[in-house]
């Protein structure tokens, strides 16, 4: 199995800049990726691996906070790492409330922009994690019969096998079973655990299909 490759795409308008900042983000083993415009990023496949933008505010067409704003709301989750040479306070607190990871008025510090490119890529790194686990979790729900998910429904709320019983109209043996069932396909540990997953999944008492 190969390594995931982690990359840093430098998305300026000015060559010689792109140029340099991705010399620099070689010299410390990064893929890179260099772009003069949010378009020509549109255009490109996004790297399978942990990823982190360096983006220059101020671009020909759409603006850096502009594409920031857009990748937003197409629930796209990719951090960012802001440069420009022209910066303002409002420019920043707007950057930085949409969730970059920095702000980095020319001239910064290399070592300013590494650290940024750093805390990005892990930060990706462990949303990608996530979604793995996440993506798991929803395959083992799906696994669950129609009953089972029932019955998952309402041991995650603290309903005793009795109560479940009752409330479904079948035996205390069965509820039992599909208890154990539940447990086995989830792989839970615990019903602690099994609640944890239920919220994650966000399920509810009145959604027990997870629809």
């Amino acid at each position: 199995m190969t390594d995931v490759r982690e990359t840093a795409i430098v998305i300026d308008d000015d060559p010689a800049i792109r140029e340099a900042l991705g010399s620099l983000l070689r010299s410390v083993g990064f893929d890179v990726k260099l772009l003069s415009s949010v378009d020509d990023f549109l255009k490109s496949e996004r790297p399978h691996g942990p990823t982190c933008l360096v983006l220059d505010v101020r671009l020909p067409g759409q603006s850096g906070l502009e594409f920031q704003r857009e990748l937003s709301r197409r629930n796209i989750q990719l951090p960012i790492v802001f440069i420009t040479g022209h910066g303002d306070i409002p420019m920043s607190v707007q950057a930085m409330k949409g969730g970059a990871i920095e702000f980095l008025t020319k001239p910064f510090r290399e070592q300013d922009l590494l650290d940024a490119v750093h805390v990005g890529l892990a930060r990706d790194r462990a949303w990608i994690e996530n979604e793995k686990a996440l993506a798991t979790l929803r395959a083992n729900f799906e696994s669950l019969t129609p009953r089972e998910r029932e019955v998952m429904a309402l041991v995650v709320i603290g309903r005793l096998n009795k109560q479940i019983a009752a409330d479904l109209g079948v035996s205390e043996i069965t509820v039992k079973v599909h208890r154990s069932q539940v447990m086995q396909k989830m792989r839970a540990k615990s019903l602690p655990e099994l609640a944890l997953m239920a919220d994650k999944l966000k399920l509810g008492p009145g959604k027990p299909q997870g629809s």
